[in-house]
């Protein structure tokens, strides 16, 4: 018997031990022959029995493809079978597995190594400690196809050192940064959390591996500029190390349109303040009083203090209740009212003739309307005290030259509203009464109470009549009809 042959070595305990673990086990002998292998080893490459992975190494080798992550192929020598033939310790070796056989077949082993020894320290059995992380580095791969066409700006950094480990695109373009400017650069040199509302907390929860709440940033640019954003953090884990995926949105179009809102805002202050005419701002839709200007305050005696915080309806603006009531039911239908004529009181009690004016403005997202008053009292007066002197002429006109009488009339009737007027017999039955209601004083609210009309049909013949007899004013019809004989209907 040769003496120096290998003795038989019994290996039926140790399987009995394997056979049942979760983990694939593979013993090789030092002459290179694979002698055993469990049935999670056989299953994880695809196996039903032993012949199938393989009699020896080679045959293993040529059966099965092994790839690094990075998809390049490994080297004969790189195989875990022969590096632990060639007596390595290793462990934790990730590579993807392929069958030569079925281009279907595709799994991710993770391995290590084991030499067992006997009494004597003499190698008895080489093993390979093999597990399927087939599953986790799918989900890990799907995690990167979603993060990486995400385009919601993110970065992923790595808890245990801070730095960074995954950049998308989208944080890239935001930024401009090259993602190798990005990769491994610490987060106190990128620091994302820069001005960020409660800092400290912020950071905290970073060491802690907390999540942080959304919050206002400022990312500092490659030029050095810096870029408002809205940062959040939430803790996972990518490749079995805990990491913190920031997210952010860009803030950079509403900041400017903040501030430029803002300029506006102050600007349409500035010349609401300094504006000659009263002007009132008000909240609808109760047409609260926002504010008000110094002109407002000087014609009505209602200054800003005594105006904040009520409604146009507590100040009494209104002489006429249904005035009131028309020209809100106007605002609410959401007209604007140009030049419409109304008396208002002042805080005296005194009555104002007015234009009135009012424009749609939304401050801070609520709407609004801006009343602008033209004070015609002044104006009104001179008109009418016009009209009186004339009637009170024309009433004994016997001893007027012809010319006189002629130059009487142009007063009367003012070029730039009698050319191309017409005469009585030129106005409907309807325009003539229209006129006449005209000349006793009534409004058009009036007029179509009186005629049982409504109120855009009475603004129809008015705008009708104006235009027949070559006039834009209710005054010059009035002088208009009344130098014709019509005193009202």
């Amino acid at each position: 018997m040769d003496e120096t042959a290998r003795p038989q070595v019994d290996r039926r305990q140790l399987q009995q031990i394997v056979a049942g673990l979760t983990e694939g086990v593979l013993l090789i002998d030092p002459d290179r022959s694979i002698v055993w292998a469990n049935e999670t080893a056989l299953a994880i490459h695809g196996c039903e029995n032993l012949q199938e992975l393989g009699a020896s190494a080679a045959q293993y080798r040529r059966r099965f493809t092994l790839k690094y992550r990075n998809k390049h192929a490994l080297s004969a020598k790189q195989y875990p079978i022969e590096r632990v033939l060639a007596g390595d310790v290793f462990r934790d070796v990730v590579v993807e597995v392929t069958r030569a056989d079925d281009p279907e077949f595709r799994r991710m082993h993770q391995v290590r190594s084991l030499v067992l020894v006997n009494a004597a320290g003499v190698d008895e059995s080489l093993a390979l400690v093999i597990q399927d992380v087939t599953e986790r580095f799918s989900a890990e791969e799907r995690f990167e196809k979603t993060f990486n066409a995400n385009p919601a700006p993110a970065l992923i950094c790595r808890l245990s050192d801070l730095r960074y480990v995954k950049v998308n695109q989208g944080f890239l373009e935001m930024t401009g940064y090259a993602r190798e400017a990005v990769i491994d650069r610490s987060a106190y040199e990128l620091d994302v959390l820069e001005q960020a509302e409660q800092r400290d907390d912020a950071v905290l929860a970073l060491h802690d591996g907390r999540t942080i709440g959304q919050r206002e940033a400022v990312l500092r640019l490659p030029g050095g500029d810096g870029k408002f954003v809205i940062v959040a953090g939430q803790p996972i884990e990518v490749g079995e190390e805990d990491c913190m995926l920031f997210t952010f949105i860009d803030l950079e179009a509403r900041k400017k349109a903040e501030i430029s809102l803002g300029q506006s805002e102050e600007r349409f202050s500035k010349a609401f303040r300094l504006a000659p005419v009263p002007m009132m701002l008000c909240a609808l839709p109760d047409l609260r009083l926002i504010e008000v200007n110094a002109a407002f305050a000087s014609t009505t005696g209602h200054d800003a203090a005594e105006t904040r915080d009520k409604t146009v309806a507590e100040l009494k603006l209104w002489g006429d209740a249904r005035a009131y009531r028309e020209f809100r039911t106007r605002l609410e239908q959401g007209q604007e009212l140009r030049n419409h004529e109304l008396v208002l009181h002042t805080r005296e009690g005194a009555a104002i003739d007015c234009l009135l004016s009012t424009e749609a403005v939304s401050i801070q997202g609520q709407p609004c309307t801006l009343l602008v008053i033209q004070d015609i009292t002044e104006r009104k007066r001179s008109e009418m005290d016009l009209i009186a002197a004339i009637e009170a002429v024309m009433k004994d006109t016997t001893w007027f030259s012809r010319t006189v009488m002629e130059k009487l009339a142009q007063i009367r009737r003012p070029r730039s509203e009698g050319h191309g007027q017409g005469e009585l017999g030129d106005l409907t039955p309807r325009e003539r009464e229209v006129l006449g209601l005209i000349c006793k004083g009534l409004s058009d609210a009036e007029i179509a109470t009186e005629l049982e009309l409504s109120r855009n049909t009475v603004r129809n013949h008015v705008a009708t009549l104006y235009g027949k007899i070559g006039v834009n004013r209710r005054g010059a019809a009035v002088v208009w009809g009344r130098e014709r004989g019509v005193a009202g209907y």
